[in-house]
């Protein structure tokens, strides 16, 4: 599943018993989650993975973010005030394998680093790495004309923290955004 789980939260923190949202990527997240409903009634242990954006340098979110740097033409999307719930792809894949080690482990957990950070946050961060500015924002109505609906994706955003991972005892490598940019742009 996905943090997207939570709806657009704002500022406001978010954990795995906060409730669903209601927008269209709440609404698909639940009823994907509802899907493996039947295994959880056959008595299976069910883990649900509630991820956020996941950073790697080979692929996925982080190069198509990285790429108005490069030209010096990057900055934060719309007001840069929403949240983005990162984790960095190694944390990632380490969660996944702590909870399948884990049996007594079950439900929701989400999968994001412990210090989500604003979209201006992260350009300023994904700039300094590159040794770019972080300057030109990109409107939230050019962001609407190109990626539609979309869109909105980038525009809103959850403060999602990883309660119950933590509690369950996990270790992030990178729990700290600019290590983990250095890390993979470094």
């Amino acid at each position: 599943s996905a943090v997207g789980y939570y709806g657009p939260t704002g500022d406001r923190k978010v954990t795995e018993s906060s409730p669903a949202g209601e927008d269209f990527l709440a609404l698909v997240c639940l009823a994907w989650e509802g899907a493996t409903q039947p295994v959880a009634d056959a008595g299976i242990r069910r883990v649900l993975l509630r991820t956020g954006v996941v950073l790697s340098a080979e692929g996925g979110a982080l190069p198509k973010m990285s790429l108005p740097f490069r030209f010096f033409a990057g900055g934060p999307a719309g007001s840069g005030d929403q949240y983005v719930p990162w984790i960095h792809i190694e944390d990632e894949i380490e969660a996944i394998l702590f909870l399948l080690r884990q049996a007594e482990l079950s439900g929701p957990f989400n999968l994001t680093a412990p210090e989500p950070v604003t979209n201006a946050r992260l350009g300023k961060e994904l700039g300094a790495v590159l040794h770019r500015p972080s300057l030109l924002p990109a409107p939230a109505f050019a962001l609407r004309a190109v990626l539609g609906e979309m869109a909105d994706v980038l525009l809103t955003g959850q403060r999602a923290l990883p309660q119950r991972l933590e509690e369950a005892g996990f270790t992030f490598r990178f729990p700290r955004l600019a290590a983990a940019l250095e890390d993979l742009l470094g």
